[in-house]
């Protein structure tokens, strides 16, 4: 926190609001605002892996550090740290100016993310979903408005990838997603499809405690549907059904592609080594 001391970017450290797998969370004074900074803590000392399937289509425009993240020397980690850190970040000015409600970013320095402190109606710290106990009505309302940020933020390009009653606050206008270092790219991530399901299944699972028809939607498959084909817009029209295709698969077609596919790659594997013997 001493770096964002030391730039005038924050005057006094008032309290610790929360610590969790991935980063221990204060809230701060910079000058007459009360705001929220975020401390991630160090690779070792986190529990959410930075696995394959979430770094899977994140763009490193520098070539030297792509490089480098792909190797595990010392710096190459480094690298990789880096822009796992600054994913969040990333993920949250995105995201923000699509107009999906998040706290608002407002720097981050040294690996500390300094942000809107997200409050409820009476200016307190806003408390998360799971902290929350819901009337029927208020489980359909907060469900409406999570599946419309989903779609908001898919539409952006985006799939949050560890949605959850942990990560939702509820502020005094309702639901404000957190915590998105993990987030995915949709267009470059060959396991977008499950995790926006998984996501959405995860908010049908929690609200249909409260409103149990919500057990019987299926949001998931159609908001990949309409974006698969194109026609997800952040005011698209849900019905939260989805008509499943039970045609039978083409087994003999289905073996001829994935034929063809291998021999692509053994032919591009070939280039490859003639390439480096050269």
């Amino acid at each position: 926190m001493q770096p964002l001391v030391d730039d005038g970017m924050v005057d006094e450290v008032l309290y610790q609001l929360m610590s969790g797998k991935e980063a221990q969370v204060y809230v701060v004074r910079c000058g007459d605002q009360t705001r929220c900074a975020k401390v991630f803590k160090e690779a070792a000392k986190r529990s959410f892996k930075q696995a394959v399937k979430y770094q899977e289509g994140r763009k490193v425009r520098n070539s030297r550090r792509a490089r480098a993240m792909s190797k595990k020397t010392r710096y190459g980690q480094k690298e990789q740290e880096d822009a796992w850190l600054n994913a969040e970040v990333d993920a949250l000015y995105r995201l923000a100016a699509a107009g999906v409600r998040v706290p608002e970013p407002l720097g981050f320095v040294d690996g500390v993310l300094l942000m809107e402190l997200v409050t409820d109606e009476d200016g307190r710290a806003a408390p998360r979903l799971d902290d929350v106990t819901l009337s029927p009505e208020q489980a359909r309302d907060f469900h409406g408005q999570i599946i419309r940020e989903v779609v908001r933020m898919l539409s952006a390009g985006l799939i949050h990838g560890d949605l959850s009653e942990f990560n939702v606050l509820i502020d005094a206008n309702g639901p404000v997603i957190i915590d998105l270092p993990q987030a995915v790219n949709a267009a470059g991530n060959n396991n977008a499809e499950r995790m926006l399901e998984r996501d959405v299944d995860n908010m049908r699972r929690y609200f249909g405690r409260f409103a149990p028809e919500l057990l019987n939607t299926d949001y998931g498959k159609e908001i990949w549907a309409l974006y698969e084909s194109g026609d997800l817009h952040p005011d698209s029209k849900l019905t939260g059904c989805f008509q499943h295709d039970d045609t039978a698969a083409n087994v003999d077609e289905l073996m001829e592609i994935i034929d063809a596919a291998k021999e692509e790659e053994w032919e591009r594997q070939e280039r490859m080594r003639d390439a480096e013997e050269d």
